[in-house]
């Protein structure tokens, strides 16, 4: 391997995964016995979701997603030196949702870890990724995983939650070049909102009994508070503009903004805020729901797909959720693996 190169960090593919199964709002509205559409539709811009089958988990997500993006990169298995996958519904408590899917895929030089940050974990889980290649010459080409199966978490009668969440995987390969890729990045945490939504019941704190699963609620997803409509509304232009400062941009530089995709109209408000056109903004919750720690990559590689990236196209990947955690991610595209990039 050749340690000549600067260290910066390009991605060079990508790919995503769904189940097959395709809810619909007017399913859940006969589920539920109202009409959920107007509001889920008209606010939060969801038509449709996927959700896992009963033969489906996260590591198949994963897997499918993760294979795409390394044939769309045109890396086989054994050229990843690292395997990070970002989810807070892991296919088990242990071990790692890593090492089943490094196992599947043939990873055979690749080291492996969970992380999980919640929804923010696809854009935390690059910037780690672009710190190995920036500081170990050991590390060229690393296969970044969100993967997201809520849909096991649900409860079927919360229609808080059952409308809006939704299962599937994104994958990008992320490579050492000569040109830089990653500009900038940054993560946020503010931990007095760690009890306001999540999964309670399964860990330590909380280990799954009889009681607690007659009980009914404590080991689906819950939103305990409504977190204010100030974390993502201002939390989203303050980060943004402190990673683009950084990378010596402006807001009218970006070519496409990816937003978690659990909420239309604050994507919508948060670009006024930033006085930039929506078209620029790219979303999938229309068609795929909610998918957490997957809908960063899942929306990356969508527009891959949709022709909306040019080489040197300026990217901002911005994602929040449970924890409070948010993260953030500048970088410039560069179409598969251009000169200087290892081959």
């Amino acid at each position: 391997m050749s340690t000549s190169l600067p260290r910066e960090a390009v991605i060079t593919g990508t790919g995503s995964a769904v189940p097959a199964r395709c809810v619909t709002n007017a399913e859940l509205s006969a589920m539920l016995g109202e009409d959920i559409d107007p509001f889920v539709r008209g606010t939060l811009g969801i038509a449709t979701r996927h959700w896992c089958g009963d033969d489906e988990s996260t590591a198949d997500l994963a897997v499918t997603a993760g294979a795409r993006a390394l044939a769309a990169a045109g890396v086989t298995p054994e050229q990843i030196d690292l395997l990070i996958v970002a989810t807070d519904t892991p296919e088990y408590v242990s071990p790692a949702t890593a090492s089943v899917v490094q196992g599947r895929l043939g990873l055979i030089r690749a080291g492996t870890f969970d992380l999980n940050a919640g929804c923010a974990g696809f854009v935390t889980a690059l910037d780690v990724a672009w710190k190995y290649l920036r500081a170990d010459e050991r590390y060229a080409r690393v296969l970044v995983i969100g993967a997201y199966a809520m849909s096991r978490y649900l409860d079927p009668r919360d229609k808080k939650t059952v409308t809006i969440f939704a299962d599937g995987a994104g994958a990008a390969v992320v490579e050492r070049a000569a040109q830089p890729g990653v500009l900038s990045s940054e993560l946020f945490a503010d931990g007095r909102f760690c009890d306001d939504m999540g999964i309670f019941a399964g860990g330590t704190r909380t280990p799954i009994t009889a009681a607690m699963l007659e009980q009914g609620t404590a080991h689906r997803l819950r939103f305990v508070r409504k977190y204010p409509a100030s974390v993502n509304e201002e939390g989203w232009p303050r980060i943004v503009r402190s990673v683009l400062d950084r990378a010596g941009a402006q807001p009218s530089d970006v070519d496409l903004w990816l937003w978690t995709q659990v909420n239309r109209s604050t994507i919508v408000q948060v670009m006024e805020t930033l006085a930039q056109p929506m078209t620029r903004a790219h979303t999938i919750m229309d068609k795929w729901g909610y998918t957490g720690s997957a809908c960063l990559p899942m929306a990356l590689d969508d527009a891959v797909r949709a022709g909306l990236l040019h080489d040197g196209a300026l990217v901002v990947l911005t994602g929040s959720g449970a924890g409070l955690a948010m993260g953030s991610v500048a970088l410039r595209w560069r179409a598969r693996a251009e000169p200087g990039a290892l081959a």
